[in-house]
């Protein structure tokens, strides 16, 4: 851990320890984190991403490192989400999750529609920590275009089958409106779509509308979840913390989606771009801790066993 990271987690901490009341009463609740990253920037061949030019991001971001970080801060385990479009980096993530019980599960990378897909979807599935795979606005891929295709299709009925789920990826109007395309054809397909807090929200009046009518669709399909991460925005040159400022647009994803459908998603190391990791996850907690404790525990983690399917591996993950 670097001097940067050091004082970024300090000041996460003192954030925590000042919120009050609310923080302390959510302290006691157990933290699985639905988004995190996973990558070694020094083996050999280095990784697709983050690219060395990232000075904020570009260095090992391992389980150990992680659990380091947030253990004082509650979390007690992660599902690691791929960072990389190789198919080989499926074994290294689960290899990673398998020699650290923190990492509660993996969603891999996998091309539906692909020749492959079938073998590598039954012999990864062999692996209880393998979740599912991500599909979405990533690595140059287009669902609104291959969810319109046959192969595509019926090969998430497999995974859906197999009962895997769907992480979408950076969302936007088009992905929205492809990820309830893809609600529809496979309605039996668990779908999380990733970073919805993050997403552009059109501004124009018949775009906006036909976003929000899509996005309410889906809030009514039982196996759709959402991540609320990505949340801390850059805005005057400063970020705020303060979460009466992001309250407006976390309410109306709330309205949609209901208590039962959100999940907390941190998206370490990405997230350090804008905000540390205290500090995120500190505007998270007083948003959600304000609606109760029963809430504030689908939130933090029994959402998240329904949407992932996940089992706890150490004696502080809790247990559906």
């Amino acid at each position: 851990m670097d001097r940067r990271e050091v004082m970024r987690l300090a000041m996460g901490l003192a954030v925590t320890c000042a919120a009050g009341s609310l923080a302390e009463t959510s302290s006691a609740i157990p933290i699985i984190d639905c988004h995190i990253h996973l990558f070694d920037t020094t083996r050999t061949g280095g990784v697709p991403w983050p690219t060395p030019d990232d000075k904020a991001i570009y260095k090992p971001a391992l389980p150990a490192r992680y659990e380091q970080m947030t253990q004082p801060l509650g979390v007690v385990g992660a599902i690691a989400v791929e960072a990389s479009p190789l198919e080989s980096d499926n074994d290294w993530v689960l290899k990673q999750a398998k020699q650290n019980p923190v990492i509660v599960g993996v969603v891999g990378d996998l091309i539906p529609g692909s020749a492959y897909f079938v073998k590598q979807l039954e012999r990864l599935h062999q692996d209880p920590l393998f979740l599912g795979i991500r599909y979405g606005n990533l690595w140059d891929r287009d669902l609104f275009l291959d969810s319109k295709k046959p192969e595509f299709v019926a090969d998430l009925r497999k995974l859906a089958a197999a009962g895997l789920e769907l992480d979408s990826a950076n969302p936007d109007p088009r992905l929205i409106r492809a990820i309830l395309e893809v609600s529809q054809q496979v309605p039996e397909l668990r779908i999380v779509v990733d970073h919805l807090p993050g997403a552009a929200v059109p501004t124009e009046t018949r775009a906006s509308h036909e976003y929000w009518a899509n996005l309410r669709t889906l809030g009514q399909n039982s196996r759709v979840y959402i991540k609320l991460s990505e949340i801390p925005v850059r805005e005057g040159g400063r970020v705020p913390t303060d979460v009466a400022f992001y309250k407006e647009k976390l309410d109306a994803i709330w309205d949609v989606f209901g208590e039962d459908h959100i999940l907390f998603g941190s998206d370490w190391p990405n997230s350090d771009h804008i905000l540390g990791y205290g500090e995120t996850l500190n505007i998270v907690q007083r948003y959600i801790t304000a609606k109760g404790r029963a809430v504030s525990e689908k939130f933090f983690w029994k959402n998240s066993i329904a949407a992932y399917g996940w089992h706890a591996r150490k004696a502080d993950q809790p247990v559906a």
